[in-house]
């Protein structure tokens, strides 16, 4: 039996088209792997772009926050039953300052004071403000009095002073300050505190964080 007769023009034909086929799922999948290599390294670039974002902002947020609070852990006795040793607290720096408030009675400080620790440290310490500037400050029979009224004391761990204190008027520039553990606090009524200069003042404690239990403002 004779074979078919294939002209040329035929096979030529069917050959190319073949070739232009397989050129063009070449191309569309060079395309495709270029495309998801481009998105991919955009994804990439962008996830950089926001994580260096979010750093920067973190960062911004956490100068500021440190230029406004001061984060402080009190570590002695003196401010029971207010304060406990290792609450960790928030002093707000500018409260006397940017925010122009007066320093006002039973305002809760931290001040640097002349107290030293083992290491010659100057000590920053926690305490009350009892009286303010031209008060003057009396200390008998377990009461406080400021300008010859008596003060309450329900605030303080054991319900009154022990110690005696003849009268003295608050210097100008300067307040008295005790803590609320007065059986156990060294503060204006010892001589190595004394009055304290407001311009020793750190901040005004604002917050309590811990323990969780005991957070919230103070």
């Amino acid at each position: 039996m004779d074979e078919p007769t294939i002209r040329q023009d035929q096979v030529e034909e069917v050959t190319e088209i073949k070739i232009e086929d397989i050129k063009e799922v070449i191309s569309a999948e060079t395309q495709k792997e270029a495309k998801a290599a481009l998105s991919a390294e955009e994804i990439r670039k962008k996830n950089i772009r926001e994580w260096v974002k979010d750093i920067c902002l973190a960062l911004l947020v956490a100068i500021v926050f440190l230029q406004l609070f001061m984060p402080t852990l009190v570590r002695e006795h003196s401010m029971e039953n207010t304060l406990q040793e290792n609450d960790y607290v928030f002093v707000s720096r500018k409260y006397y300052t940017w925010f122009k408030h007066e320093v006002t009675r039973g305002d809760i400080i931290v001040f640097d004071s002349e107290l030293t620790t083992g290491l010659g440290f100057k000590k920053m310490l926690v305490k009350r403000i009892i009286a303010i500037p031209g008060d003057t400050i009396s200390i008998s029979g377990g009461k406080v009095y400021v300008n010859g009224e008596e003060q309450d004391q329900s605030f303080t761990k054991d319900g009154y002073t022990k110690s005696d204190l003849a009268e003295v008027t608050v210097p100008e520039g300067c307040i008295f300050v005790m803590g609320d553990n007065r059986q156990n606090s060294t503060d204006s009524r010892s001589q190595t505190v004394g009055f304290v200069e407001i311009n020793r003042i750190r901040g005004k404690v604002v917050f309590r964080l811990f323990p969780i239990s005991s957070a919230g403002g103070l």
